[in-house]
Parts: C-alpha cells; sequence; structure tokens
C-alpha cells in the first residue's frame, strides 16, 4: 500500500525520470543513494533499549523525513502453570504503530491495516528461532523473559519498512537484560539437639545445624530469583548483531532504486523487501522475503535481485554496526557516570 496517492500524469512523468539516462530522481540522488540517516539510542530512560532513527531529515529546521521511535521493555512471564504465557527459553513480540499524523490522509480502517501488515513482516522476521536470544530464561521451567519491541512511526517520506527494521536492530543491540540470581527458601532444621560440655561439668544446647531461610549458595531446588544491583543495567542480548536489516527494491523494470519517496512509491508498480541477517560478512542468511504491489518477477529476476540486494544490505549492515558501536560507548560512560553518583 502506497502512503499517498498520484495522479496518472505524474507517475508516468516519474516513472519516466527514473528510467531516462542518466537517471533523474526529483530530489537529485542516483538510484542507488540513500538519504541521510541520523540514530540515536537510549532516548527512553525507562525502558531496556530505544532508538529513534530518521531517515531524510532536513538538518537546518529538523522537518521531513521519515520517523520511527523504537522502544523495548522486558517483563517476566510464569511457565510453570496451565495459562500462562510464557514459553520456555523466553519469547519476543514486536507491534508497530503508525501515528495518524503520518498518514493523514487514511481512514482508520486503512491505518489499521497498514500497521497490521507492518507488525506482521516485522514479528514474523524477529521472533523466528534462529535469532532468539539465548539470555531469556530466567528459571527453567518456572520464569522467563518476555521481550516486547514496540515502535511508532512518527512521520514517513518513504522507505518505511527499511526505517523500521534499522531502528528495531538499535534498540534491540540496546537493549539490556536485567541480571538475575536465583534463590531457594530452606526451612530451618529441627532435629534433635547437641548436648556440648563447657568446662568440667555443664553442657548446653546448640543446633546441629542453623542455616538462613534465603540462600543464594549452592541452589539445588530454585524457587525465585532476586536482581544484582551492576552498573550496566544488565547484559546485552546473546546474538545481537544478527539482528536483520531490511532492503527494499523499488522495481521500475529494468531499472531498481533504494530509498524511495512517497511520490516515487506511489508511482512505482512492485516493491521487493528482504531481510538479511548476517552471523559473519561471508555468511548472509535471508530472514524474510516480501513482494509489495501489482508487478510480477521470474525466478531468474528474483535471483538476480537477491544477489544485488544482498550486496546493499551489507553495506547497510556495516555503516549500522559502526554507528552503534559509537553509541555503546557513550551510553556506557554515561552509565557509570550515573552509577558513581548514586
Amino acid at each position: 500500500m502506497a502512503s499517498t496517492s498520484i495522479s496518472k500524469a505524474e507517475k508516468s512523468y516519474i516513472q519516466a525520470g527514473l528510467l531516462a539516462d542518466p537517471p533523474l530522481r526529483a530530489d537529485g540522488r542516483a538510484l542507488s543513494d540513500f538519504r541521510t540517516v541520523s540514530l540515536e539510542t537510549g532516548i527512553a530512560p525507562l525502558a531496556n533499549g530505544s532508538a529513534r532513527l530518521s531517515i531524510g531529515k532536513n538538518p537546518h529546521d529538523g522537518s521531513g523525513g521519515t520517523e520511527v521511535l523504537a522502544a523495548v521493555k522486558v517483563e517476566v512471564e510464569n511457565i510453570d502453570y496451565a495459562g500462562g504465557s510464557g514459553v520456555e527459553g523466553g519469547r519476543v513480540a514486536c507491534t508497530v504503530t503508525c501515528s495518524p499524523a503520518a498518514y493523514p490522509h487514511l481512514r482508520s480502517e486503512a491505518l489499521d491495516d497498514l500497521q497490521y501488515d507492518m507488525t506482521t513482516v516485522l514479528h514474523e522476521t524477529l521472533s523466528h528461532s534462529s535469532l532468539h536470544p539465548q539470555n531469556l530464561a530466567i528459571l527453567r521451567g518456572k520464569k522467563s523473559w518476555l521481550l516486547n519491541l514496540d515502535l511508532v512511526i512518527l512521520a514517513d517520506s518513504g522507505n518505511a519498512y527499511d526505517a523500521i527494521f534499522m531502528a528495531a536492530k538499535a534498540a534491540l543491540w540496546d537493549t539490556k537484560v536485567p541480571r538475575t540470581r536465583s534463590v531457594e527458601y530452606k526451612a530451618k532444621k529441627t532435629g534433635p539437639t547437641a548436648s556440648v560440655a563447657v568446662g568440667g561439668g555443664g553442657s548446653m544446647d546448640v543446633d546441629e545445624d542453623t542455616v538462613s531461610g534465603f540462600d543464594t549458595r549452592q541452589i539445588t531446588h530454585a524457587t525465585d530469583f532476586e536482581l544484582p544491583d551492576y552498573w550496566d543495567e544488565g547484559e546485552v542480548l546473546d546474538g545481537r548483531h544478527r539482528w536483520p536489516v531490511c532492503i527494499t527494491l523499488n522495481l521500475v523494470p529494468p531499472a531498481h532504486l533504494l530509498d524511495a519517496t512517497t511520490s516515487e512509491e506511489a508511482a512505482i508498480p512492485l516493491r521487493l523487501l528482504i531481510m538479511f541477517s548476517f552471523e559473519s560478512k561471508e555468511s548472509p542468511s535471508i530472514q524474510g522475503m516480501r513482494m509489495l504491489g501489482s508487478g510480477e518477477l521470474t525466478t531468474a529476476q528474483l535471483a538476480d535481485l537477491i544477489k544485488v540486494g544482498e550486496k546493499y544490505a551489507q553495506e547497510i549492515n556495516s555503516s549500522l554496526n559502526v554507528k552503534l558501536k559509537d553509541e555503546d560507548l557513550r551510553r556506557n560512560q554515561k552509565a557509570r557516570e550515573r552509577f558513581a553518583q548514586r
């Protein structure tokens, strides 16, 4: 679904410009150029991880562009009784909300459909077992973490799918899972007392064994957990480098372009979304794929586009990782300073 509508004349004009030699876009970019991407993490203090990402925002007055806010919150789920919604090892739940201000021309029913489509694509991709973090478990068979990832599209000037996946990756990268320590309750032993001689004659009664009710040492049958106090507020998600990025190939055969504006999206008959995860530079994997629009592709064309998309996704992933590592340094320094001031 295009986020805006244009006339047939305008659609023909845009398509002719994209197929010209050299190609012409309204903002002067080449077909494979992205608009400026800005990213900041840790913007929601009450969340376990958060990020704000914008594509194409005006650097002078902050207007225009696509803007997405992402936040992660973890909560405890019970898995040890009937009706409990938790699962062994924890689970991931994703939700995308579109601000009505970002889509003023859409009716509420159309906006709900758009939110549902985006939520489905994001959730089915990020909740796949191959990406599941290993540190969402708390007590085996009893409790686990539910990781809620919520995204809000504040403004849409095109390329919303790429934006929500980049914002989701940044928020998940920034997420800290609280450290836990298992505890169990041991009742005091009530066995017979022993007589201990004192001096030469008298004796006194002492308990054979006295232990504290709560014990966190040598746990054999943990019944609950506690949260230790650390300066870094927890540990990062396991395998956070694996979270995928999305590359949207906007197809005007035989050409394709990246980072389309809303007007270009309305003029393009077919968009191909490909989600790539990079375990390493040598072993990228496709986590999902979706076609939007009325166009068609042959198997050979699809194979060629996947190869092209992999190259673009690698570039985006590398640039995003560099920025996220810089944000890590900034955030950790602030966390140390706050902890020292307690």
